[in-house]
């Protein structure tokens, strides 16, 4: 009761408010609306930079040992061409800042801190101080990690995954990435405690567990997933700079050699202890992906449809026992280390079973749009391409879940191809629905359906033209990280033309992009007026708070909740939407 009471004392707070400085409201904000838009904002910043990186590669790739355009003047010692070790650190920057400091803050920082209070009626995080920490050690941990390509030997070049034994005798940037690691990880530790926090205390009268949005119990599941899994990562964060700064040879083998000298450690040390501890996170951190992507897509379909979600419970139970078969699939990344067969076949098996509740979400989507009156609107455009992308990301990755079939398809570009399918055109268009969907709650306007068509249409051709060829290429045996895309390979010559195409489409995809920032920044000012309910959407952000919600405490008055989340198109009623506040027509 104490802080439920605390919770409604708190909604009057918003004169409180008003009196704060500049530092107080903008930058050291405790409200969870500002600390959500310095999330967003900041991992759309990332996301262009790891964009930017990639592009880079892909020159590298359709056109080795060539300068770079534009930006080749600044390789001055290469002299513009993208050596191998710059292609390796390009590599693994990109994938880091693409997953720890783009799309997980974007779903979970930006989305759920914003979204998620309003969705349960609650005035604020559980712990708004924590939420403001939470952040900004997010944005010092970014800091770090770029900052590192000013480092003695350049920024980090053992891959996203730093694989020991390499990343332990890595120049300088390993050391910087470690750092910036743990700074990601206590951002988000504190974040999903939060979280966790919030939806099981500050839920609005009357919000019972199978009332929340969608949306919310994917926050919800993202969060366990996020403060149980990190931690392994942490720990193995921790134990190697000490192998880099404190002689400990906790990953490195004895008898190491490098560069033809033995290395003088202790030795002893398991450079597979660092894959069992990195992937304990790493398979978790894409259901962390995937999550709030099935929240978003879901809020838009509802909407979009004019209908209840179909099998609202069984979605709800799916992502649960997805949550929890995440944290038992790991090792089916470690195939090739030769864990012997019963343990493959363990992995094996539960690697099959986790693929059964993402097709139950996926099916309850589709069945979804079965008779509906669908709106065609930009957020879901987005939506609609989520569920075939996803859809072939998660068919790709069957056979790299079979210890027979992975032999074959490990470390070549299929596996690039199928990640890539889930996140790429899978979650990031999920991310842009959700953009467009919730932009009149943040500011009162809409942004522009046009400019929003012009930006999904190249959008879609040009993602598909990145990642389908490289399905192709994997089957074909190409591998991996190549800085030239396999030219000194005779077994990828037959389908090495394919680079050249896939590196214009990137190159393409990130003209497509310039619609998006444009619309994004001029219909902050410009952009269409819309009341507190433009979408006629029934769950609570909507229904009870105007657009963009006043300050510290959302809500003039607590809603309470009378019914489920989706009641769309209810027989009788006046309207098509019966919004959550609203008591039963007679």
């Amino acid at each position: 009761m104490a802080l439920v009471d605390e919770r409604v004392a708190h909604g009057h707070g918003e004169a409180h408010h008003e009196e704060l400085g500049f530092w107080q409201k903008y930058v050291f904000s405790q409200d969870h609306k500002v600390i959500g838009i310095q999330y967003g904002f900041t991992a759309l910043c990332f996301l262009l930079f790891g964009f930017s990186l990639m592009m880079m590669m892909r020159w590298s790739i359709a056109y080795p040992n060539q300068p770079i355009p534009l930006v080749g003047k600044l390789l001055k010692a290469s002299g513009g061409i993208i050596v191998p070790e710059f292609y390796n650190q390009l590599g693994a920057m990109h994938g880091t800042i693409m997953v720890f400091l783009g799309i997980v803050p974007l779903a979970v920082g930006a989305f759920g801190n914003y979204i998620v209070p309003l969705q349960i009626g609650a005035p604020d995080m559980a712990f708004p101080k924590l939420n403001m920490a939470s952040y900004w050690s997010y944005f010092i941990g970014g800091v770090i990690m770029l900052s590192s390509f000013f480092a003695p030997g350049g920024a980090a070049q053992s891959g996203w995954t730093s694989y020991p034994p390499l990343s332990d005798i890595a120049p300088t940037g390993q050391t910087m990435w470690l750092f910036g690691m743990l700074f990601l990880i206590i951002s988000s530790v504190l974040g999903s405690m939060n979280f966790l926090v919030t939806i099981i205390q500050l839920r609005a009268p009357g919000l019972t567990w199978m009332r929340l949005p969608f949306f919310v119990w994917a926050q919800f599941v993202t969060s366990f997933l996020l403060l149980l899994a990190f931690p392994a990562l942490q720990a193995a964060a921790v134990l190697q700079m000490m192998d880099r700064l404190a002689g400990t040879s906790f990953f490195l083998p004895s008898g190491l050699v490098v560069s033809g000298q033995q290395l003088q450690v202790a030795g002893g040390g398991s450079p597979l202890l660092w894959q069992h501890l990195f992937w304990f996170l790493a398979h978790p951190e894409v259901y962390v992906l995937i999550l709030p992507a099935f929240g978003i897509v879901a809020e838009v379909i509802a909407n979009n449809t004019r209908k209840p979600l179909w099998g609202y419970r069984s979605m709800v139970y799916a992502v649960t026992f997805l949550g929890f078969m995440s944290f038992i699939v790991w090792a089916h990344h470690m195939f090739m280390t030769g864990m012997g067969t019963v343990m493959s076949t363990f992995f094996q098996t539960t690697t099959m079973i986790i693929s059964i509740p993402s097709v139950i979400v996926l099916t309850a989507l589709l069945i979804s749009l079965w008779g509906a009156s669908i709106r065609f609107t930009v957020p879901m455009l987005f939506a609609l391409a989520f569920l075939p992308m996803f859809a072939i990301g998660g068919l790709t990755g069957l056979p790299l879940g079979l210890a027979p079939a992975d032999i074959h398809l490990h470390d070549t570009l299929y596996v690039i191809g199928h990640f890539h399918y889930v996140v790429a055109p899978g979650t990031v268009f999920a991310m842009f629905a959700g953009i467009y969907y919730w932009f009149p709650k943040v500011t009162g306007r809409k942004m522009s359906e046009l400019l929003g068509k012009i930006h999904f249409w190249p959008s879609f051709l040009f993602m598909n033209g990145v990642f389908f060829p490289m399905l192709i290429q994997g089957l074909a045996g190409v591998q991996r990280r190549l800085y030239d895309g396999g030219a000194s390979y005779s077994h990828a010559q037959p389908v090495l033309h394919w680079n050249a195409f896939m590196s214009g489409s990137a190159w393409l995809l990130g003209l497509s992009q310039i619609p998006f920032i444009f619309n994004l920044f001029w219909s902050m000012k410009k952009g269409e007026k819309v009341g507190a309910n433009p979408w006629e959407a029934t769950t609570l952000e909507w229904a009870a708070a105007p657009s963009p919600p006043i300050a510290h405490g959302n809500f003039a008055e607590i809603p309470t909740v009378h019914r489920g989340p989706y009641d769309y198109s209810l027989p009788g009623a006046s309207t098509d939407f019966t919004p959550q506040h609203q008591l039963q027509e007679a």
